[in-house]
């Protein structure tokens, strides 16, 4: 999941952004805030988030202040800022720090959440030319339908949280307490998965990730991802992207 980190003096504005976005239906999870730039620094510093969403008129220190800090410092975080309309030529000055994104306030529905999701198309693309250049093999997991399902949120979220455990629908519709065939229906439905091939794609492209460290060997990885049969995991590997663990690590190199 994308680590997003949180700057905003404006303490409604912040616990707004927070709490009223739907973090984890964009595969996000907001791991800190901070109330102004000094702060925020030092926090994206020690967290390294993946996705940073700040302000621009701050005490202490200003979200342009803040960024070029950062960059200074080899942040390769994606940023997105938001302003009022005085600030508005003064933000355009970030862009030459490399923001993805700056936003008017008051922001409209969906607005924040299409810039987080634009991030994550260019991410996707951008890891797609670059493994098609190295003739890596290309997982796509595509995101959750906006669903009004309670029960698929909470059973994507489950899978998510304890793919590396031994989970399957029958476990996860028992948590959720309701029959494993509505489940089976509703999940097919909402997402275009079934609800092995979502668990399976979902613990494959973790598996690509820790792979792509080449000190892990492949037993760790599948241990990791919820395979307590190696073999088993590097044959599923396989199916899915063409070759073996081992030669997508030795692919890494």
């Amino acid at each position: 999941m994308n680590r997003v980190v949180v700057v905003e003096d404006e303490t409604m504005a912040r616990k707004g952004i927070i709490l009223t976005i739907d973090w984890s239906a964009l595969g996000c999870v907001v791991v800190g805030e901070a109330a102004n730039g000094e702060e925020g620094a030092a926090l994206i510093e020690r967290l390294s988030p993946d996705i940073v969403v700040t302000d621009v008129k701050m005490p202490r220190m200003d979200g342009v202040e803040m960024i070029a800090k950062l960059r200074e410092n080899g942040c390769r975080a994606k940023f997105i800022i938001l302003t009022a309309y005085s600030d508005f030529k003064y933000a355009q000055s970030a862009l030459r720090l490399g923001v993805s994104d700056y936003l008017l306030k008051p922001l409209k529905d969906g607005e924040l959440e299409a810039a987080v999701r634009h991030i994550q198309g260019q991410e996707e693309a951008r890891e797609s030319k670059a493994a098609k250049e190295q003739d890596m093999p290309v997982l796509r997991l595509n995101p959750v339908k906006n669903t009004k399902n309670k029960y698929v949120e909470q059973a994507v979220q489950l899978i998510r949280e304890h793919f590396r455990e031994d989970i399957n629908i029958s476990t996860v519709a028992g948590e959720l307490e309701i029959s494993e065939g509505y489940l089976s229906r509703v999940f097919k439905k909402e997402t275009d998965y079934t609800f092995t091939s979502y668990l399976t794609l979902y613990r494959m492209k973790k598996a690509m990730e820790l792979l792509k460290d080449c000190r892990v060997k492949v037993y760790e990885v599948a241990e990791q991802v919820g395979y307590s049969d190696t073999a088993y995991f590097s044959a599923q590997f396989k199916k899915m992207t063409g070759i073996s663990p081992s030669e997508y690590q030795d692919r890494s190199r």
